[in-house]
């Protein structure tokens, strides 16, 4: 085998590839939006479908059992009429419930407003789109705690 038949070979051998542009995604995102409160992480994707909630991959109220916190997940995404023919996929860590319901609140407020910004001036007045950025205090060197100091003793 010579190198100009190599050369022949590996050229007529290569394909063109469809382009990234072309390919279709069945039931792909329409819109998407992260929330964070504390340390939870909510990640949220808006596709066509029933109305519903997944957390993942599990129903809504099977998830969150807890009535605050299923309340309070819930509420940024049935306020709004638009919401009726929309799947919202949400993925969530971290956390305990009452922080990664406040994360999802804040995601699928976030991909509403990536949806259809008109909401922006009701989303902000209810609520939906302010940021809790309230933290855990670190624990300080010779302290017990973040806060609270060891017991003084006199002798």
């Amino acid at each position: 085998m010579t190198i100009a038949s190599t050369a022949k070979t590996a050229t007529t051998s290569a394909k063109p590839r469809p382009s990234a542009s072309r390919k279709t995604v069945k039931n792909a995102p329409i819109a998407s939006g992260t929330g964070r409160r504390k340390s939870a992480v909510a990640r949220v994707w808006l596709r066509k479908g029933k109305g519903t909630m997944l957390i993942n991959g599990r129903e809504f109220n099977e998830y969150f059992t807890v009535l605050s916190a299923n309340e309070e997940g819930r509420s940024s995404f049935e306020r709004f009429q638009i919401t009726e023919g929309i799947l919202a996929d949400v993925n969530v860590k971290g956390g305990g419930y009452t922080a990664q319901a406040s994360a999802v609140k804040l995601g699928v407020a976030r991909a509403l407003l990536m949806l259809d910004e008109t909401l922006r001036p009701e989303l902000r007045k209810l609520g939906f789109l302010t940021v809790d950025a309230r933290e855990k205090e670190r624990k300080k060197p010779g302290q017990k705690g973040a806060r609270a100091k060891f017991q003084f003793t006199k002798r």
